[in-house]
Order: C-alpha cells, then structure tokens, then sequence
C-alpha cells in the first residue's frame, strides 16, 4: 500500500517539480558562476562610434614610452584605487610586453560642493597634456600616498588660463567619451582601457577589478 502511495499520480507530479527546480537552481548557480567569474570581466566589443571615440583618444593629452607593440589608451585619475592598482599590477607586464600605455590622467571636476582635485594634481594634469612627460608621470606615480606629491618645479596650474583650460579639456573628454562608451553597453568609470584587437576589432574594459586584467593582457599578449 505505502509503494502504491509513492507511486500516485500526485507524488510522482511532486518528485518532478523538485526535480525540475533542481534543475534550475543547479543551472541558474552554474550560469551566475559563469558571469561572476568569466563572463563579467571580459572585454567589451566596440561596434559603435569608433571613430569618434578613437579620435578622442588620439587627441587627448596621452603619455606614454612610445613602445612598438599594440596600443592602449588607459583613462584614469592619480588617486583612484582601482586605477593604482592596475598600474601596479598590470602596467609592467603590458610594458615588458611592448604594449604602448597611453595615460589619459585626469584632474576631475567638483561635484555637488566637493572637490576631487588637489592644486598639485591640477597642475601635474596640465604638463602632463601640454608636454606628455613620461618621466614626470613615473615620479608621479611612484609618490605614495598620493597626497604627498606637491608638483616640485612645475608651473601652478591654478591661476594660469592657458593651463586651466587644458584640465577642462580634458574633463570634456570624458563626458564626450561617456555616451559613446554607454551605446556599446560600456559604463564609464575609472580605469577605463580601450584598444584594437590583432584583428581591428576595438575593445574596451572597465576594469575596476583585478579579475578583468587578465582578459587584457591576454588580448595583448602580455
């Protein structure tokens, strides 16, 4: 009686919803998995405004040791975490590989009464555009913290026209990059990376996290 029990048409309709549910939830942590870990960090496919966006690139006031490999534009601000952490993790390796880093630095604009730059930062962001100082920028970047940095020798950017409109040059930049980035499904945020594949194909990638570096420097051969 208990196995004729077991075996009603209800029970066995029971048994198959919990096995079709742990078909799903099985599938459905399987896939999550596959985005957290893979598919979330690759690069992103560039199939619109590509021409503007690498127009802007090639304009804006880059710097870099002129290396013979692939380039790769990389948008960033001195002190922002995730930007410090791929120029100290993922940078040299690029660079041992040939790749040509071109930093995009930023000085970026207040906000809501807060402001998100430092006069030496200001006035670092100006020389680096105007004379592309790739010296100057590794003195920069190897100052920790970055607070610490005070400019030494250059021309104060702050009360100088000239150099005060080459920081809003920049800023505009990103604003115009923002959009052109988001019709590709890209979120603009700091770092942002975007270069050419072997093939012609642009890439970007917001790498805000170690997990996406790989999948560049894979690309790049790095």
């Amino acid at each position: 009686m208990g196995d004729t029990h077991l075996k009603s048409p209800a029970m066995q309709r029971v048994r198959l919803w919990f096995t079709l549910a742990a078909i799903v939830l099985v599938g459905g942590a399987g896939l999550w998995l596959w985005w957290n870990f893979d598919l979330r960090w690759r690069p992103h496919v560039i199939g619109k405004n590509q021409a503007q966006i690498g127009k802007i690139l090639d304009s804006a006031g880059w710097v870099s040791p002129h290396l013979t490999g692939p380039r790769l534009y990389v948008v960033a601000y001195r002190d922002c975490p995730e930007c410090i952490r791929f120029e100290n993790d993922a940078l040299p390796k690029l660079q041992a590989a040939g790749v040509d880093t071109r930093l995009i630095v930023i000085a970026r604009a207040d906000r809501n009464g807060l402001v998100l730059s430092t006069s030496p930062e200001r006035t670092t962001v100006a020389e680096l555009w105007l004379n592309r100082d790739w010296a100057l920028l590794r003195r920069w970047l190897a100052v920790t913290p970055p607070q610490a940095w005070t400019a030494p020798g250059l021309v104060p950017a702050d009360g100088d026209s000239a150099r005060a409109a080459v920081i809003e040059v920049g800023r505009k930049s990103v604003e115009a990059l923002r959009p052109l980035l988001k019709a590709n499904g890209v979120d603009f945020a700091y770092p942002t990376l975007i270069w050419w594949t072997k093939t012609g194909v642009m890439h970007a990638c917001v790498c805000v996290d170690p997990r996406g570096f790989a999948k560049v420097e894979q690309e790049l051969g790095a």
